[in-house]
């Protein structure tokens, strides 16, 4: 996958969770442009560990002269947003993967309507510089639980079209509410907590809203869990995954050659078939059909895990 060395121009603190990070090339040369709901993966060589996290690009897409990001502090992580948080600073140089877009506008649409929880506003903060110069209609909700927590308000612009929910301070997001009187050929896009995602899909799902106009986004990291033993039928080596290790870094760390995108259970890339299970596979992405899941024929290997006898994979 293409990467570039780019240099840490800026660090700001949003709130006292939140970073935002600005990467520029140390030359001064300008970055590819990319489409609002891009991301990057960040490369982080935290001690002996190689760390590869997917943020999305919070900057406007055609402005090549820099990469942005914000960037939550997760302590009970598995490490990559504490050390972004505590071991990088300006002028640092980190290796970023070009942008790659998972979650991008549809324009065909008549209306946008975009939905946010916590950090989940970051890829609405480039969509919604592609919508404004497009000159397309859109609305934003964006939640939060309090303006301390709500990085987003130093970011976003104010304008009729945006609308703040607040828990604190009573304003609760209404999905039905919001949902409910959208003219035809509205396209709704939704980024945040899992609960968040479920709610505007039963929500639309109760107002019959077609499938193929909602979109939604929401990057896993991989869980910790017990170790476990995986063997490889093509390579002829067995590895074991660490506690706080993904199948996908096992096999990196291996020289196994696997293609990847999001690392986050969204992209389908690093989908793999499984030659044998004898035990289960602990299915935590979004890419796979229930139905798949339950045969325990796939597996993707950025966020699942397993427990049994035996895993073989044809790798």
């Amino acid at each position: 996958m293409t990467s570039l060395m780019l240099r840490v121009a800026e660090v700001e603190a949003l709130t006292p969770l939140v970073k935002r990070f600005r990467f520029e090339h140390p030359e001064g040369k300008t970055l590819p442009l990319f489409s609002g709901g891009a991301h990057v993966v960040v490369e982080m060589q935290d001690g002996e560990t190689l760390r590869r996290n997917a943020y999305s690009l919070i900057s406007d897409p055609l402005d090549g002269s820099g990469y942005e990001i914000a960037v939550r502090r997760e302590d009970r992580g598995r490490g990559g947003s504490r050390f972004m948080h505590t071991q990088v600073s300006e002028g640092d140089l980190l290796r970023i993967n070009a942008p790659v877009n998972l979650f991008a506008l549809d324009l065909r649409a008549r209306k946008h309507v975009l939905i946010a929880g916590g950090i989940g506003i970051t890829p609405f903060l480039a969509q919604l510089r592609q919508l404004t110069r497009l000159q397309q209609p859109f609305e934003l909700h964006y939640a939060a639980r309090s303006r301390a927590e709500a990085a987003g308000l130093k970011l976003l612009p104010q304008a009729p079209m945006i609308k703040i929910h607040l828990s604190e301070e009573g304003n609760r997001m209404d999905p039905g509410a919001i949902l409910a009187h959208q003219p035809l050929g509205t396209h709704v896009y939704t980024c945040g907590p899992e609960g968040l995602i479920a709610g505007v899909e039963d929500a639309a799902q109760r107002l019959n809203w077609p499938k193929d106009v909602l979109h939604s986004e929401a990057f896993l990291s991989p869980p910790p869990g017990k170790p476990f033993t995986v063997t490889l039928a093509r390579s002829g080596l067995t590895l074991t995954v660490g506690p706080n290790q993904s199948l996908l870094e096992a096999l990196e760390d291996a020289k196994v050659e696997i293609p990847w995108s999001c690392r986050g259970g969204a992209c389908g890339r690093c989908e793999t078939e499984v030659r044998s299970c004898k035990g289960r596979i602990a299915h935590h992405d979004h890419w796979l059909e229930d139905d798949e899941k339950s045969a325990q024929t796939k597996i993707m290997p950025c966020v699942s895990r397993f427990e049994g006898e035996e895993l073989l994979l044809d790798r």
